[in-house]
């Protein structure tokens, strides 16, 4: 690689422009009278200038750490070309910080942190940005340390960071803070790798209660978590051991409770109270104990937590639920809005989204109750939603519909895009209403009125399209299948029936529904659904008030939750929630959480570099416009604690082109807490590997906790996406969509496509799938790229050895091996042979005759190939 120290790169010539700036601020200054009322303060002292300077790195001799704090505009330091990278200064005292200003030259920071330290060695992050510019940034900042750095994480541009200046305002004074008293870890939530039993739990260490304890089982190592909330400067852990102690342990810290830092080891430990000094911070604190001083497991009492004081999270404002601010992307109309107003913004929409699958732009337009005009033609990433507490109280008279005409009338690939809580009535004369699409687009909690109509699910007479969900709906006439593939409805009315089957039609809790007959037609129907969630939405109530509604948890559940009935559930006001716009760091969102806020996402993609981390219980997370959480430098885009009744709904998220271990983590590993009457759900929440750029993830969902409940996901690499976008084996790179660890967990309507390895992993007991959709990766270079040891390709559903209990009703898999028509997978599904493991409903298809699936589970079912394209099986075993 060429030097910039040789190469030629024109550079910001900024030194004049510095020196105009200092000149206009004295000549107002001296144009001040002098008998201005002004308050009286002290101005910020520049503290940095001079001091002794450090960094990760620099680019050569020539732009050393001490150029950025010379108070020269012509000189510069310049790091190596890579990432992670940083600048340190050292004010040599303790001081009082209040602004930061960054000169950079051509090569800027997109994504750093500015931080402060006492000791050099622990950080406190008091600015944080993934959306940086460069040019000049003079930032205002609350923070107090002798140390004080810029951490970058991800750069502008190809070079490495560059700084003119690093410039340091504040005022010096104050001592260093002294550990506090109070215990940050009471009634915080607590993980633990184990419990002896239930009575025994994580929480019962952090509750404050000398007389209740944790206890592992009897084994090394094990180890118990405390989650604070926010990154914490910890300066003293107090450990009130049973007798059970342990020998050797550390007490580690993390930011995202995955990777550790030890910040005090031990292995002579006697047991007892241990009050210990130590110098750390983060969000999360563990006892990793590695030796046990007795034969039984670990038991500690309590776990205590004092730090000194300080957080890292920025503040968090108001909502006002009134008048909130749902981003730019946002439309909400009312029954006073021109109709050609509506009309014209909804074209203008289409046009831009109807081709526009791998573009950034995010949509939500939104009606208040009443009664409208509208023709509603649904681009991608553009959602249209009801703001009533029913579908009813938002009418339109025109339709709600998908259409695959920029596709030749082909609607496979007619994704990502929903109708919510709206009814809709068709101009006089038509009876025909079209919703063409294939996975990721819900027609949810909608009212199709007048028997004499019907919905159709394909274009028409004129193509394909490939699976999609029909939720809490309510259709006055018929259902038309047509040339669609295999559709998923579930609690809904069709009051003229169904009609039409392709691969796999499944339907369950709905009145209307055809009866049951699989494979001639394929139609599995499952008469009710065991425990349901129905997913949250945003309305306006008679005041104008904006809220959220959370439906109740039902059980063995038919027809709509809401149809000639009052839905039951709770309102939560949005003031409650933090309304996220792009460009908000992970560090405030979860400050926010951190307060006990709910989250609403506004449309647009929001990168993160960090985990949101979702701590408490019933907290509800909620997304407009199919609003994206993108995972940048590696990072996990969200977390959710071991708790009751977390809701996230109505979001994507994205793998950057760093891999990410997961990109969302329900629970963490060991989670083991019974929520059955109080589940976490996650409704319409999608996954991308992929697709806009090179994605990477190895992992894309796993489910630690028990008793989830999905509701609607599709999890997808892309492995043949659209002209001119980077895809490829080596490329896009994801081992596995789903991975279920906890038990109990619940699937509705479950799509996953195109990872390398196992598509989706059941590792837990208890388990139900109701609808499974899949095809395999069509890239596989050769057979050999492609083998699972000895056995030739990955099963689509993989449930452990180790699982003595599952349930899984209409599943279908499918190979287009388009790379290599030559690749063969071996069986489809893969499961213990055990009469309380039973999969009801499958069917394999070789999609067009390319490539072949040898068996459809275990070594049960014919082969799909070119000669036999569709293969079906109805129970095993």
């Amino acid at each position: 690689m060429t030097s910039r120290a040789t190469s030629v790169r024109p550079r910001p010539r900024r030194v004049v422009r510095h020196l105009l700036v200092g000149l206009t601020v004295a000549l107002v200054a001296a144009l001040t009278p002098t008998g201005a009322a002004t308050p009286a303060q002290a101005a910020p002292t520049l503290l940095s200038q001079g001091r002794p300077a450090t960094a990760s790195s620099t680019e050569n001799a020539g732009t050393p750490a001490s150029a950025a704090v010379d108070g020269n505009t012509g000189t510069r330091w310049a790091s190596t070309f890579s990432d992670p990278q940083w600048l340190q200064v050292d004010l040599g005292t303790r001081a009082t910080i209040s602004q930061v200003n960054l000169l950079w030259e051509g090569a800027y920071g997109r994504a750093f942190q500015l931080q402060t330290s006492d000791d050099g060695a622990t950080w406190t992050t008091i600015y944080s940005t993934t959306t940086g510019t460069g040019g000049t940034q003079n930032l205002t900042v609350t923070g107090a340390g002798r140390y004080v750095r810029m951490n970058g994480t991800a750069r502008g541009t190809g070079y490495g960071y560059s700084l003119w200046e690093f410039q340091v305002y504040g005022e010096t004074g104050g001592s260093t803070p002294t550990c506090g008293s109070t215990n940050v870890a009471q009634g915080s939530p607590a993980t633990a790798s184990s419990s002896q039993d239930a009575g025994l739990a994580a929480s019962a260490a952090v509750d404050g209660n000398p007389g209740t304890r944790w206890a592992s089982a009897a084994s090394d190592p094990q180890w118990l978590r405390v989650d604070l909330g926010s990154t914490r400067t910890i300066c003293r852990v107090v450990l009130t051991w049973e007798a059970a102690y342990a020998r050797a342990f550390q007490l580690q810290t993390s930011a995202d409770g995955a990777t550790w830092t030890t910040i005090y080891s031990t292995t002579t430990a006697t047991g007892g109270t241990q009050s210990l000094t130590v110098t750390g911070s983060g969000r999360y604190l563990r006892m990793y104990g590695t030796a046990r001083g007795t034969a039984y497991g670990y038991s500690l009492w309590e776990l205590a937590v004092n730090t000194t004081g300080g957080t890292s999270e920025p503040p968090v404002g108001t909502t006002d639920p009134y008048n909130p601010n749902l981003g730019p992307n946002t439309f909400v109309f009312d029954p006073s809005t021109p109709t050609s107003t509506i009309q014209n913004r909804l074209n203008t929409l289409f046009t831009q989204q109807e081709t526009n699958q791998f573009g950034p732009q995010r949509y939500a337009v939104l009606f208040k109750p009443g009664t409208y005009t509208a023709d509603v033609n649904l681009g991608f990433f553009t959602q249209v939603a009801g703001l009533g507490m029913s579908p009813d109280d938002v009418n339109l008279n025109g339709h709600v519909r998908t259409e695959a005409f920029w596709f030749g009338g082909n609607a496979t690939q007619n994704f990502w895009r929903a109708a919510e809580n709206l009814s809709v009535t068709l101009p006089a004369g038509q009876t025909v209403e079209r919703w063409a699409v294939s996975q990721a687009a819900p027609y949810r909690r909608m009212h199709l009125r007048g028997a004499q109509n019907q919905i159709q699910l394909w274009n028409g007479g004129d193509g394909w399209s490939s699976g999609g969900l029909m939720a809490d709906t309510r259709i006055d006439g018929l259902v038309v299948s047509g040339s669609q593939q295999q559709w998923y409805s579930r609690n809904s009315e069709f009051g003229n029936g169904w009609t039409g089957s392709v691969w796999n039609m499944v339907f369950q809790g709905v009145n209307g529904a055809p009866a049951p007959s699989f494979p001639n037609p394929s139609h599995t129907v499952i008469a009710q659904t065991p425990q349901v969630r129905e997913k949250p939405f945003l309305y306006v109530d008679g005041t104008g008030e904006y809220r959220v509604f959370v439906p109740a948890l039902r059980t063995n559940s038919t027809g709509t939750s809401w149809y000639n009935k009052t839905p039951a559930g709770s309102s939560i006001s949005l003031s409650q929630f933090y309304v996220v716009q792009p460009g908000t760091s992970a560090a405030t969102i979860n400050a926010a959480l951190a307060q006990g806020r709910h989250l609403l996402f506004t449309p647009g993609v929001h990168h993160v570099t960090e985990p949101i981390q979702v701590n408490r219980a019933d907290t509800v997370v909620l997304g407009l416009g199919l609003a994206t959480i993108q995972a940048d430098n590696g990072a996990v885009g969200m977390r959710v604690a071991d708790v009751d009744g977390v809701k996230v709904a109505g979001l994507m998220f994205e793998a950057g082109t760093t891999n990410s271990p997961v990109l969302m983590e329900v629970g963490p590993s060991g989670s083991s807490a019974n929520h059955a009457t109080n589940p976490t759900s996650l409704h319409d929440v999608f996954f991308r590997i992929g697709g806009p750029h090179v994605g990477k993830a190895t992992n894309t969902l796993t489910v630690n906790s028990d008793n989830v409940i999905g509701d609607h996901m599709w999890l997808w690499r892309a492995d043949h996406a659209a002209s001119g976008v980077p895809t490829g084996w080596t490329l896009n790179t994801a081992d596995t969509g789903l991975t279920v660890n906890g038990d109990n967990v619940t699937m509705y309507g479950l799509f996953v496509e195109h990872y390398q390895k196992y598509q989706t992993i059941w590792n837990g007991n208890g388990g139900r799938t109701y609808f499974y959709q899949n095809e395999l990766p069509y890239d596989p270079p050769n057979q050999a790229a492609w083998m699972n040891g000895s056995t030739r390709g990955y099963a689509a559903y993989k449930v452990a050895d180790s699982v003595t209990s599952h349930q899984a009703f209409g599943l279908g898999s499918y190979s287009y091996f388009n790379v290599n028509p030559a690749v063969v997978e071996e069986r489809s599904f893969e499961v213990p042979t055990n009469p309380n493991v039973r999969f009801t409903n499958m069917v394999t298809v070789s999609l067009g005759g390319v490539g072949t699936i040898n068996r459809v589970i275990n070594n049960a079912g014919g082969t799909a190939n070119a000669a036999n394209q569709q293969v079906y099986l109805t129970t095993y075993p």
